[in-house]
């Protein structure tokens, strides 16, 4: 099937609020610019293009290729449908939009003559007069169970609010602003789009068990399609700079652009400072191991510190970028530390490498909500002197300044993960996964499982896991 250039634009447009493999990803690049590509240029994108599912007859992932999302209203719409008289139809995607289910619950709460947010079963529902006065003539039974029904809905929309929030950061923890950007600038360029998408699918990708580091994202197949963009008169830097905001690209924008993100930056950094706040205060955290423990939402947490300490690079490197990293003198953010399973702290302690200083530094600077909200202060003194004290170079650890883009690693295949380990084949995957195994969970053993697989010594490794997180906490 001939696919145009425009839909290959399109998807790939779309790829930047997903989880796409970047070999999926390369192989559509390397079709939209075929004509365009060097043999160096093909050679390098056919290296992550071979093992996309298209060049593979039976090609299959058993990972999602989407974010995880939020329950919309749909079924409390559907049951308002049948309750309310003035209700009208929503479609999905409507129940899944905050403004649209709001404008819907607004509508019909007039029926009741019930005010959006009066919700207090006690205070806020009319008496028998009162009803009469509205011209309502429906029982007292009929009117709490309408009212009941708001009251539900509009807490469900609260709670789709909160979840869609923690959607965002966790999109901004791992490729920055390249969910939000408008199709206009990605669609100006095809060689800064297909950066862009690249590197976001690259940014993307689930972290693996180990202590030895997360895959880099900017690789060997990113640096050719930059340069690309580098050696381009056409290249929409403002768009790079959502996602790939380094010195190099900062410098091709505006004064005006930079101060846009920065505000822009600033904004987000105070929006997940309250969300830490959040679940800081509902959950028990350690903070001096930071080391999860039964209680801790370590999903929630893990997710809006990587996007903290996102939005606090970028935040850092637009002052350097616009000469006014004497803000800094100021205000200095620390960084956020990310909860750490029991087994993998047991695993750096079995190597003899311990706790990660940063953490020490971590439980001496002030909190980010601290900071933010005026309690204490925070400059760049202070945060270097920390540093010092527990013999952590702050440049090298990027506590004081942004990180560096560094050097491309070489291009890694997209590893098959069942709770961060890596599974050689996607069907065994799939299978592991559904039986809980790595989980930390009790294992299903009424799902069938091949000759091929020894489920004995998976059950031995599954053991042991727990066993070293038993030991650690």
């Amino acid at each position: 099937m001939n696919i145009t250039n425009d839909a290959r634009m399109q998807w790939l447009y779309r790829s930047l609020n997903q989880r796409r493999r970047p070999e999926d990803v390369a192989d559509n690049i390397l079709e939209l610019l075929q004509n365009q590509l060097n043999q160096a240029e093909q050679s390098s994108l056919q290296k992550a293009a071979k093992g996309s599912l298209r060049q593979h007859f039976f090609g299959y992932t058993s990972m999602l290729q989407d974010f995880a999302k939020p329950i919309g209203l749909q079924r409390q719409v559907n049951k308002a449908m049948e309750l309310f008289t003035t209700a009208y139809p929503l479609d999905t995607e409507a129940c899944d939009h905050p403004d649209a289910v709001e404008q819907f619950i607004r509508h019909i709460s007039q029926e009741i003559h019930k005010s959006f947010g009066s919700n207090d079963f006690k205070a806020d529902r009319l008496n028998r007069n009162e009803r009469h006065e509205c011209g309502m003539d429906i029982s007292k039974r009929r009117y709490n169970k309408l009212f009941r029904h708001l009251a539900r809905m509009e807490a469900k929309l609260h709670k789709l609010i909160y979840e869609l929030k923690k959607l965002m950061f966790t999109k901004v923890g791992k490729s920055g602003l390249a969910h939000s950007l408008p199709w206009g600038d990605f669609s100006t360029d095809r060689d800064t789009a297909c950066f862009i998408a690249y590197y976001t699918a690259r940014c993307n990708l689930r972290s693996e068990f180990t202590i030895y580091g997360q895959q880099r994202p900017y690789d060997e197949i990113a640096d050719v399609l930059f340069k690309r963009c580098r050696n381009s008169a056409n290249t929409n830097w403002w768009a790079i700079a959502h996602v790939y905001p380094t010195q190099e690209v900062l410098a091709y924008l505006s004064d005006a652009q930079k101060g846009e993100l920065l505000g822009r930056w600033y904004g987000i950094l105070e929006e997940i400072a309250r969300l830490l706040l959040d679940v800081w205060e509902r959950s028990n955290i350690n903070r001096s191991t930071m080391v999860v423990r039964r209680g801790n939402d370590s999903s929630t947490w893990n997710n809006t510190a990587s996007a903290w300490n996102t939005a606090r690079d970028n935040w850092m490197a637009l002052l350097y970028a616009m000469g006014a990293e004497e803000i800094l003198q100021t205000i200095c953010f620390g960084k956020v530390l990310s909860l750490m399973a029991a087994d993998v702290v047991a695993w750096h302690y079995s190597v003899g490498s311990g706790l990660d200083p940063d953490t020490f530094i971590w439980n001496e600077l002030p909190l980010p909500w601290e900071i933010l909200s005026g309690q204490q202060s925070c400059n760049l003194n202070l945060v270097e002197s920390t540093c010092r004290k527990h013999n952590v170079d702050p440049v090298k650890k990027g506590w004081t300044v942004p990180r560096p883009s560094g050097k491309p690693v070489a291009f890694k295949a997209t590893p098959e993960l069942v709770h961060g380990v890596s599974v050689a084949n996607p069907m065994l995957a799939e299978v592991l996964r559904n039986s809980g195994f790595f989980s930390g969970k009790t294992i299903k053993r009424d799902i069938p499982i091949g000759d091929e697989i020894h489920r004995s010594t998976l059950q031995k490794h599954h053991e042991r896991l727990q066993d070293r997180s038993n030991k650690v906490e």
